[in-house]
């Protein structure tokens, strides 16, 4: 298996040099697997010789530097000076109905600080005048800063696309696609539902346009149909097609980069140590996940196996169990450990899904929120792998387990799918994109 992570450095340099120093400002939010990809691509740009500033939390402020791009901090806007449980402005874990979940969402990400996300990003344009800003698919605010400010803005989906796409199932079940009127019907009233809580802030984002010097819109999801472009950056073959994509839609490719915070591995078994390996990796941030953690460890306590189990920077090592054949870490890099993996027992977060698949190793997935119900649904209506619930006992993982280790259709599936995921991520499109949106003319600010 090649390391993506160098093969990426080296085809970004063999690309075509761009013509001119071009400046992006990239304004970004701390929400754990949103951040890696970004600093891939910043990381890409740089090496091309442009100049980028991004805009963001002060925990995020030496990964950004370790790129080669220059950082700024939110000022009014929520901004996190570590990525602890204590700082996360959503915390999910505490909620178990979807309504107060989107509203969440809605009152703390989408709309609540949007006027304050728009006045950091239009000084920031002050201080650091832009060809392109580029931002994650929900600071609707940092998109009207932008089209008050006449600067092209390119919205990045760290992994699938979250808002509604006709033929697709609407986001957060983690439903398969719909077959028949009474799916379709499913589908019809969980995406009205849906717009209808996210719509309730219409008035108040419409607010915020006013100050801004823009006309109201007719639903606070309009604002990202003005990107230039918004950039999917998944495999087209991973995520569920849709019958027809806006116009300023693109699938780039995934990015396969690991974290910048991941320590050097060291395997502490034998070389000639023939047991499978299973990896487990959870969120990088906090979502509650000690006890199925635990769970996890105890099922794979009995089976003849070797596992390693990576926790991320937020949850404390020393609360949980252990078992001879468990090694449990920090972190360690998924690219060298995955080419090993026999099997990857994993929330189903983007990153940890879309290496896995690309690494050809089949997965078991026991979703948490987020986007992991969806990305679960894709790897099991692809065959790569099974769902559980997050709440299944020791002996159901371990259940699970087993089947994949047994059942060699999984592992065939899902190196199937890699190999088309692994060619998505060698050609991606991002860098190609931005720097076109950044030519544009009339826009053009030069170094």
């Amino acid at each position: 298996m090649v390391d993506m992570s160098a093969q990426f450095l080296e085809d970004a340099i063999a690309m075509p040099v761009a013509p001119a120093k071009t400046r992006f400002l990239f304004a970004h939010w701390e929400g754990g697997g949103n951040t890696p990809p970004m600093l891939a691509i910043v990381r890409r740009l740089v090496v091309r010789g442009h100049i980028v500033r991004v805009l963001s939390d002060p925990c995020n402020k030496t990964e950004v530097e370790s790129t080669g791009a220059s950082f700024s901090s939110w000022i009014r806007a929520p901004h996190r000076s570590d990525k602890s449980a204590e700082s996360d402005p959503i915390k999910d874990w505490e909620v178990t109905s979807p309504l107060v979940m989107l509203g969440r969402l809605r009152d703390r990400l989408f709309v609540g600080p949007a006027l304050a996300y728009a006045r950091d990003l239009l000084d920031e344009l002050e201080r650091f005048p832009a060809n392109a800003v580029v931002t994650n698919e929900m600071l609707l605010g940092v998109m009207a800063a932008a089209e008050s400010a006449g600067v092209p803005c390119v919205g990045l989906s760290a992994n699938i696309y979250f808002y509604s796409l006709p033929g697709v199932p609407p986001f957060g079940p983690g439903l398969q696609p719909a077959k028949g009127l009474p799916g379709y019907l499913r589908d019809a009233l969980i995406r009205n539902f849906s717009l209808f809580i996210f719509g309730r802030g219409t008035t108040a984002f419409n607010a915020t346009r006013r100050a801004l010097g823009l006309p109201p819109i007719s639903h606070l999801f309009e604002q990202t149909t003005r990107l230039t472009r918004h950039l999917v950056l998944t495999s087209a073959a991973f995520d569920f097609p849709a019958t027809s994509l806006p116009e300023n839609v693109v699938y780039t490719g995934p990015e396969l980069d690991d974290p910048p915070w991941v320590e050097p591995w060291s395997s502490p078994w034998s070389a000639v140590d023939q047991r499978p390996l299973v990896v487990v990796g959870f969120s990088t941030t906090f979502q509650n996940q000690r006890r199925l953690l635990c769970r996890i460890i105890e099922a794979l306590s009995s089976l003849n196996t070797r596992a390693v189990v990576t926790v991320g920077p937020a949850l404390d090592m020393t609360d949980l169990p252990a078992a001879l054949n468990v090694f449990v870490c920090r972190s360690a890099p998924h690219n060298q450990l995955l080419p090993e993996a026999a099997v990857v027992v994993t929330h189903a977060g983007h990153g940890t899904v879309i290496r896995s698949l690309a690494a050809g190793v089949p997965l078991l997935c026991l979703p948490m929120g987020r986007d992991q119900n969806d990305n679960a649904a894709r790897v099991v209506a692809r065959g790569a792998g099974l769902r559980l619930s997050p709440k299944s006992s020791p002996k159901s993982i371990r259940k699970g387990v087993l089947e994949i280790l047994e059942t060699p259709r999984y592992r065939e599936k899902a190196q199937e799918l890699g190999k088309l995921i692994a060619m998505d991520a060698r050609n991606s499109s991002v860098v190609q994109i931005l720097e076109e949106v950044a030519a544009t003319p009339g826009c053009v600010v030069r170094d």
